[in-house]
């Protein structure tokens, strides 16, 4: 028993630490990206947008999806990995 309690306890360490980390990354895109660094990317244009204005309103978005996806991923190889998927 106390060697499935540390497996378990080993899961749920890796499972935070891709949760932070996504986390992070979300953060960045879309605080950083549309708020902080606003004026450093309006100099560059995207489909005749300012990149400041376009990551303000979709690209957060789109890094969201992304990393809802890579999520997924990450969780299923990790269920896999310590043997509690679904399968």
């Amino acid at each position: 028993m106390p060697a499935q309690n540390e497996k378990m306890k080993a899961y749920w360490r890796k499972n935070l630490q891709t949760l932070f980390i996504l986390l992070f990354v979300w953060f960045v895109v879309s605080f950083g990206c549309g708020i902080l660094f606003v004026n450093e990317l309006n100099e560059i244009r995207l489909g005749g947008y300012k990149l400041g204005f376009w990551f303000a309103q979709q690209g957060s978005i789109f890094a969201f999806v992304i990393l809802i996806f890579i999520y997924v991923v990450r969780m299923n190889r990790l269920d896999r990995e310590f043997d509690v998927d679904e399968e």
